[in-house]
């Protein structure tokens, strides 16, 4: 089909390079909203968890039931999930929770932007009653 001054129109090579970027796009905000919120859940549930073993003194008896509970908050994410508990003392609970997200992306763009994993360490501080 000829356009103005002859030209032909390009239309379906357009449209298409037009729909991979937009599908791109797309699948690149699916990663980012899904990091946010698997990396805000899984940092509520941590927290929790290490508040809940400071709030038994620290007791390292607790950490297994605790720990059971936080995987059974984040459902089947949880399996995802593995928990630290190896740096507490006694005036501190200390979790490192380290977890692998599904990819959205090309592997080549997950790493760049940190969407493949989360890790954080969650301090608190034991309750002791003077």
């Amino acid at each position: 089909m000829a356009g103005r001054n002859g030209e032909r129109g390009s239309g379906p090579i357009s449209a298409w390079i037009g729909f991979t970027v937009f599908l791109a796009l797309l699948m690149l905000a699916v990663q980012v909203m899904y990091n946010l919120y698997a990396t805000s859940v899984v940092t509520a549930v941590t927290t929790d968890a290490a508040r809940r073993v400071a709030a038994a003194a620290g007791g390292r008896e607790s950490v297994g039931t605790v720990e059971a509970d936080a995987r059974r908050e984040l459902g089947g994410y949880g399996e995802r999930v593995s928990f630290d508990w190896s740096a507490s003392d006694d005036d501190f609970v200390v979790v490192r929770v380290r977890a692998r997200n599904p990819r959205f992306l090309w592997s080549a763009l997950d790493r760049p932007f940190a969407f493949d994993a989360i890790d954080r360490t969650i301090r608190v501080r034991v309750e002791r009653f003077r």
